[in-house]
């Protein structure tokens, strides 16, 4: 079961910092769901994983708030 990580109300940086201190306590072959409001994490955080080498498996916005669905590789 993937992590689940609630950002909502945080503005940048905070939602990238955040979810890169989450991707470290999560183990290879390991979930994290991240949920934020803040814009610009549209931005930040696929940049966050291109750097870290996690994969974005999907992304989707309802109601304003963004969710990203996040997978470290084995």
């Amino acid at each position: 079961m993937p992590m689940d990580l609630d950002l909502r109300g945080l503005k940048c940086p905070l939602p990238v910092l955040r979810t890169r201190k989450a991707l470290r306590a999560i183990e290879p072959g390991g979930a994290l769901v991240v949920h934020c409001t803040d814009p610009l994490a549209a931005i930040d955080i696929p940049h966050l994983l291109r750097e870290t080498g996690d994969r974005l498996d999907g992304t989707s916005e309802r109601d304003g708030v963004l969710t990203f669905r996040i997978s470290r590789p084995a």
